[in-house]
C-alpha cells in the first residue's frame, strides 16, 4: 500500500496520495470520531471533508453501540445506474436540455398515484418521492467514455452506444426527521444495539433505506419519461447507512458516512458536475473497512463558493462545462455550490484506490447533461 495508507494512530487512518487534498479539520474529525465510547477502527476515505462535527467520507467501525449522528441526516443516500435506450449518436443536447428544464422538481400527485408502490403510498413522505433534493444531489445522463477492463465490462451488460442515467439521491425529509428525533431524545450519544431505543431507531432506518431506493428508482423512470426514453436498473448501492458486520474477527457496526461499499460488486464513483464519473470494481479489504470514496469530495465550503466564483463566471457559464456537458440548476447559490471548482479532482480520489489495490477502473463516464433542479430545491 506503499505511501497511500496514511496511520494517524492505533484506531484512525486515511487513504491519500501525495496529490490528493485532504483538510487537517476532516483529519481532526476523525480523531474526534476515534474517541467516541466503543469505536474501534476510523477510516478516511480520499474524499474525505469536513462536515458538521463528523467527517464525510469515511467509515467508522464500533462494538455494542452505533450512532445514528454518524450516518447523518440523509439515510440511504446513494447511486442508482440505469442503461437506457437513448443512442449517444442521435443525441440533440438542445432539445434534451429543454425537455429536462420543462420537468418539475416535485412529481406531480398523479403521477405518484401511478408509480409509487403500494406499500408506499400510505407513507408520511410519499409526496417527496421522485424528486432528487438539494445539496449535492442530482440526475445525469452520460456516456460511455473509455474501457478500460472489457472483460469485466461485458460482465455488465452495458452498452457503449447508448447513455446511461446515473441518480444519485437519498431518503430526503425523512431521514432528517429519523435523525432529529434521535438528537432530541439522545443528543448525539450512540444507541446501545440490545435496548429498545437501538431496535427502534434501526426499524426506521430500514424504512429509509427503502424509501431511498424506491424515490431513486422513481428519479429514473421521471427522467426517462420526461425525454421519452426507456431504460432498466443495472446498479443500486447506498453510502450513508449503518449495518452489522465483522471485521478482523470482531462483531460490531460499521457506519458509513460518503463511503461506497466495496464488498457488493461494481459501482460507479462520480466526479463533480463537469468531471468524468468511473465504473469500477471493488476488492474488498478490511484495513479500509471494506468502503471506497463515494465521489470527488468537496474541496471549499458551500458558504465560500459563490464569492470564490461570481467575479469569474455568471450562473449560465457554469452551466456549460469544460467537458461539452450542460447542466440544469435554476438556482443561482446552488450552481455556485455546486460548481466543478468547488470539488477536488476525482482522478486523484480514483488514483489513491487504484495505488492502494481496492478497485479496478472498468470504464471511465463522460457527463452529457445534469438536472439538479429547475427551480428553487
Amino acid at each position: 500500500m506503499g505511501n497511500t495508507l496514511h496511520t494517524v494512530d492505533e484506531q484512525v487512518s486515511y487513504i491519500a496520495t501525495e496529490s490528493t487534498w485532504i483538510e487537517s479539520k476532516a483529519i481532526q474529525q476523525l480523531q474526534t470520531t476515534a474517541n467516541l465510547p466503543d469505536m474501534v477502527s476510523v477510516v478516511g476515505m480520499p474524499d474525505l471533508h469536513p462536515g458538521r462535527g463528523y467527517p464525510i467520507g469515511a467509515a467508522f467501525f464500533s462494538t455494542k453501540r452505533f450512532y445514528p449522528a454518524l450516518v447523518g441526516n440523509d439515510i440511504g443516500c446513494g447511486m442508482s445506474l440505469f442503461q437506457t435506450d437513448i443512442k449517444q449518436s442521435k443525441v440533440n443536447l438542445d432539445k434534451l436540455e429543454k425537455q429536462l428544464s420543462d420537468m418539475p422538481d416535485h412529481a406531480p400527485l398523479a403521477w405518484l398515484d401511478d408509480n409509487v408502490p403500494n406499500d408506499m403510498k400510505s407513507h408520511n413522505f410519499m409526496a417527496s418521492l421522485g424528486s432528487i433534493g438539494g445539496g449535492n444531489h442530482f440526475a445525469e445522463f452520460q456516456s460511455i467514455d473509455e474501457i478500460l477492463q472489457p472483460e469485466l465490462f461485458a460482465e455488465i451488460g452495458l452498452s457503449k452506444q447508448q447513455l446511461l442515467l446515473l441518480v444519485h439521491s437519498g431518503s430526503r425529509g425523512l431521514g432528517q426527521s429519523i435523525l432529529r428525533q434521535h438528537v432530541e431524545t439522545h443528543s448525539h450519544n450512540g444507541l446501545l444495539d440490545d435496548t429498545e431505543d437501538g431496535k427502534k431507531y434501526l426499524q426506521a432506518h430500514q424504512d429509509a433505506l427503502n424509501f431511498a431506493q424506491v424515490n431513486r428508482r422513481l428519479i429514473g423512470l421521471r427522467m426517462l419519461q420526461q425525454v421519452k426514453a426507456n431504460g432498466e436498473l443495472r446498479l443500486d448501492i447506498n453510502h450513508n447507512l449503518v449495518e452489522p458486520c465483522r471485521i478482523n474477527g470482531i462483531d460490531g457496526w460499521l457506519h458509513r458516512k460518503g463511503a461506497t461499499p466495496s464488498d457488493r460488486g461494481f459501482v460507479i464513483i462520480p466526479g463533480s458536475r463537469g468531471d468524468y464519473s468511473y465504473l469500477v470494481a471493488p476488492q474488498p479489504n478490511e484495513i479500509c473497512l471494506n468502503s471506497l470514496a463515494h465521489g470527488a469530495g468537496r474541496k471549499w465550503m458551500r458558504a465560500e463558493c459563490k464569492g470564490r466564483l461570481s467575479h469569474r463566471y455568471s450562473p449560465i457559464q457554469l452551466s456549460r462545462t469544460a467537458l461539452g456537458s450542460r447542466v440544469i440548476c435554476a438556482n443561482k447559490q446552488l450552481i455556485y455550490e455546486e460548481a466543478p471548482q468547488s470539488y477536488k479532482s476525482i482522478e486523484t480520489v480514483i488514483e489513491s484506490m487504484v495505488d492502494i489495490g481496492v478497485i479496478q477502473v472498468v470504464a471511465r463516464l463522460k457527463p452529457v447533461i445534469t438536472y439538479k433542479t429547475s427551480g428553487e430545491c
